[in-house]
């Protein structure tokens, strides 16, 4: 594979700050593959886009996490439209009474659902929607304590799609010892997520105040206004329009379904959804709760209102698949290959590796790039296996975290209800704080 240097980093120069510029993050990312294609070789840019586009839509984990995305959208639209999502809110709501407790409310709901990062970030945010709405917290604030429970708090747990994942990674690489349970071992020095986990409710608390693009969101909301300017209400949106309140079995049978049989299905997020869609479909039907027209019409719509953050998703694979052809995780390896000791090596690869996450929107496929190069560093310098394992599992849940165009940023916006820009900058600096005091602990636990 060609290398370019320093110069491979250029185009994910350009995202970030086209899109810092624009908050328009589909053009960004597109422009940034477009100028990485140029460099690649500016005579055959059309041939470039069409392969590129091709081999994207035709990767088996692009394929999942369109259906994952938009049976999820089918989804929770039909819950909200029979007054599922209202019933609920309207129970949580005789419970809740101040804005800390609704923030904290969401805060523990994401630590209890960890199977998957997907039904974190889209379950919750959009049945708590219409109670922090109440309590004038702004959506930015909503999707940003979804989205910190979302891949930080997934890792953590031994049976959630990452742990599976990752820990079949981890055989791949020969690692001594089954890799879950090595997984497991490493899962008390994954510092980054018990960081940003326990930054949640001290934002939540007002311990931590609201800073930066985020105090602004904040005073907006406080006005009245919720939602951010450039957000639009879709088949998601929760507005309560005097319907008919059904039983709240209605919405906790098919979101217990979907747990259930997310579990059941070997961490199968695609198969619990499907289950879960037809236990709703089931109660629908049997309660007369809507038309069979008015069913698949809502499911429909669902569908579609994911299409956006899909959009954001494939240009993000598409921008990866250049930023490949341009050798950048390579030459960043290669150049922070010196400072790899066994004491700095943890702190060395958590710092890399999350900046590679973030630029390239890429948290699984990397690593399968980084482990074999990393894991045989690791043992040749004798560091500690399950810390630098806990290091670089830690940056794959801050790039999903922080990353303006990642999978887990752009669906915790689109169920909270803000543009996936407005989440991403209002949440960056409380994940830089976590990121910065994972570095540090990472620095000094090499050195004991």
């Amino acid at each position: 594979m060609d290398t370019y240097g320093l110069w491979s980093l250029f185009p994910t120069l350009i995202v970030l700050i086209m899109a810092i510029i624009t908050r328009r993050t589909i053009e960004s990312l597109m422009t940034g593959a477009l100028v990485g294609m140029l460099m690649i070789d500016p005579t055959s840019v059309v041939t470039q886009a069409s392969d590129t586009l091709l081999t994207v839509l035709g990767n088996d984990t692009v394929t999942w996490i369109i259906l994952v995305c938009g049976l999820f959208g089918s989804l929770i639209a039909l819950l909200v439209r029979t007054g599922g999502v209202l019933t609920f809110g309207d129970v949580m709501t005789r419970r809740i009474h101040g804005r800390r407790q609704g923030l904290l409310t969401t805060w523990l709901l994401g630590l209890a659902i960890f199977v998957d990062d997907y039904l974190n970030a889209l379950a919750i945010s959009a049945s708590m929607k219409k109670i922090t709405d109440r309590f004038k917290v702004s959506r930015e604030m909503l999707a940003y304590i979804v989205d910190s429970t979302a891949a930080p708090i997934c890792i953590l747990v031994p049976f959630s799609t990452w742990a599976v994942f990752f820990a079949g990674l981890l055989e791949e690489n020969d690692v001594t010892g089954s890799g879950m349970g090595l997984y497991i071992e490493a899962i008390p020095f994954m510092f980054y997520a018990w960081i940003a986990a326990a930054v949640v409710p001290l934002v939540a608390m007002g311990w931590i105040p609201a800073i930066g693009p985020m105090k602004t969101a904040e005073l907006r909301a406080s006005g009245g206004q919720v939602m951010p300017d450039g957000a639009e209400e879709n088949a998601l949106e929760t507005e309560d329009k005097g319907q008919r309140r059904p039983h709240l079995l209605n919405f906790l049978l098919p979101i217990a379904s979907l747990i259930f049989f997310t579990w059941y299905f070997d961490i199968d997020i695609l198969r619990g959804v499907i289950v879960a869609l037809a236990v709703t479909l089931v109660l629908i039907f049997s309660q007369r709760l809507m038309s069979f027209h008015a069913t698949f019409d809502t499911a429909l719509d669902g569908f579609k209102s994911m299409l956006m953050p899909l959009g954001t998703l494939v240009a993000g694979f598409t921008l990866k698949e250049v930023n490949d052809g341009l050798g950048l995780t390579e030459y960043v390896i290669q150049t922070l290959q010196p400072l790899m000791t066994a004491q700095l090596l943890p702190a060395v690869s958590f710092v890399t590796m999350a900046f590679l996450a973030f630029a390239t929107g890429s948290f699984w496929g990397l690593f399968a790039v980084a482990m074999p190069i990393v894991l045989p560093l690791a043992s040749s310098v004798d560091a500690e296996m399950p810390l630098v394992i806990g290091a670089l599992i830690s940056a794959s849940a801050f790039g999903s975290h922080a990353c303006f165009y990642g999978d887990s940023t752009v669906l915790s916006a689109q169920g909270s209800g803000c543009t996936p820009m407005a989440h991403a900058l209002t949440q960056l600096p409380y994940a830089l704080i976590a990121a910065f005091l994972a570095t540090l602990v990472f620095l000094a636990a090499g050195y004991l």
